[in-house]
């Protein structure tokens, strides 16, 4: 981005921080201390562990943004599994913080239940420069078209392949399958078994564990030219053949004597990057995130590894799940709004925001980084920006959750062949719609 760009977005963050002062200090209550001074402090929850992440927010671009705005920012990290848990319990204890992360599928239910301040009106004032290089993951954080989270970059999971072991089965890694029929095709030449049978290097590795496996399904689904649900989000639409197709294709992969997969449930993705298979030489090809993969390169800087565009069925167009990543909401409850969007608005600046992808590897959150020495250098991102046509994202509708995981238990049930892909999907559908009905 420019310089007059940069200079128009953080001008803004000025502003706000000024206005959030003259509001803060007119406050009582909470956000007043004991001795009548205006209390600047900001509690932020932020989700996940990676180490990485927490160092470069807590010790980093936090200070940096009190030293700039005067502000105290109290920041927890909260892992995936619990945040939900956590917050939902600090909110009827009155206790959640002014600010807190999450992904954009549980954004709707937090408008559902009244939690969140409406950041419409706050993005308006940003410039035209900086909505448009947002533009294409600012619609992950709405709801009914009603901005309530910001994103703070993309998200993308893409098949990362070594092109040595292509070679030596004989395949052209210059030339890697356009379709998941290829690809399963290349898997099953890149798929080595022991003297019993067993696998020893799976061809390919698609997540399978709870939860991932759903994202998995809904990659596969949306290159059958399938849908989660209908166009009105009241009905489940993953019992079509399409959505049969992906699933039967997904439960091949690990089972039968053609069987490309091992290891049928276990969490690969989110391993130690030592003990990642692409490391351990225990898989050829593995769907992963771009922060993994840029973990794996870094770790493996001799390795030639790759990153395959994103595919479809024969006939269909192709897809991947991704579009907007983590991003920050502002508590509904919060005394201190104006400071908590200063907060939010300072990791959207173009620098920071560059900063803080590139510590993490992550899919930069603006346009215009695809001029920045980050992308042009990095083969990855390149790969994973380019796809950006192809991201389809899970459902932002209220009870997504309860409804992503009643199909992922179904989901379980047809990979581990108990029941027929149709029937898990339409035991599935029958269990979400009065959700998705009661919620439409």
């Amino acid at each position: 981005m420019g310089v007059i760009a940069r200079h128009s977005f953080r001008v803004g963050v000025v502003a706000v921080a000024a206005a959030a002062a003259l509001v803060l200090s007119g406050c009582t209550g909470s956000s007043e201390s004991s001795d009548g001074s205006a209390d600047n402090t900001l509690k932020v929850w932020f989700p996940g562990n990676d180490q990485n992440e927490i160092d470069l927010v807590t010790k980093t671009i936090v200070p940096a943004f009190e030293k700039e705005t005067g502000a105290k920012v109290e920041v927890t990290y909260v892992d995936w599994g619990d945040i939900s848990t956590k917050l939902n319990a600090a909110f009827a204890a009155g206790t959640a913080p002014d600010v807190f992360g999450h992904g954009p599928a549980a954004t709707a239910d937090f408008v559902a239940n009244d939690r969140l301040t409406p950041l419409t009106d706050y993005v308006a004032e940003l410039s035209d420069a900086d909505q448009q290089d947002m533009a294409a993951a600012l619609p992950g954080g709405q709801v009914d078209g009603v901005q309530y989270l910001m994103p703070l970059s993309n998200q993308g999971s893409l098949i990362m392949y070594n092109a040595d072991d292509f070679r030596a089965a004989g395949l052209d890694p210059d030339n890697p399958p356009t379709t998941w029929e290829g690809v399963e095709e290349a898997a099953e030449k890149l798929t080595v078994r022991d003297g019993s049978g067993e696998i020893t290097r799976s061809g390919l590795l698609l997540p399978s564990q709870a939860i991932a496996r759903q994202q998995s399904f809904a990659t596969l689904a949306a290159g059958a030219g399938g849908s989660t649900l209908t166009d009105d989000n009241t009905a489940a639409a993953w019992n079509s053949p399409e959505g049969v197709q992906a699933l039967d294709y997904f439960t091949a992969l690990f089972n039968g004597p053609d069987a490309v997969s091992a290891a049928l449930g276990q969490d690969y993705t989110n391993a130690p990057t030592a003990q990642q298979p692409l490391v351990l030489g225990t898989a050829s090809m593995t769907m992963l995130s771009s922060t993994a993969m840029e973990k794996i390169k870094a770790a493996e800087p001799d390795k030639d590894l790759r990153v395959l565009p994103p595919v479809g069925f024969e006939g269909s167009d192709p897809a991947a799940l991704g579009g907007a990543g983590t991003g920050l909401m502002i508590n509904a409850d919060s005394e201190n709004q104006d400071l908590a969007w200063t907060f939010i608005s300072y990791f959207l600046d173009p620098e920071v925001s560059a900063q803080y992808t590139q510590g993490i590897g992550a899919i930069p959150l603006r346009a215009s980084a695809v001029d920045t020495d980050y992308v042009k250098s990095d083969p990855i991102m390149q790969a994973f920006l380019n796809a950006a046509p192809d991201y389809i994202a899970n459902p932002n509708v209220a009870g997504w959750v309860q409804v992503r995981d009643i199909l992922d238990k179904n989901l379980e049930q047809a990979l581990h062949e108990t029941v027929p892909s149709k029937d898990a999907l339409d035991q599935a559908a029958d269990e979400a719609d009065p959700i998705l009905q009661a919620n439409g």
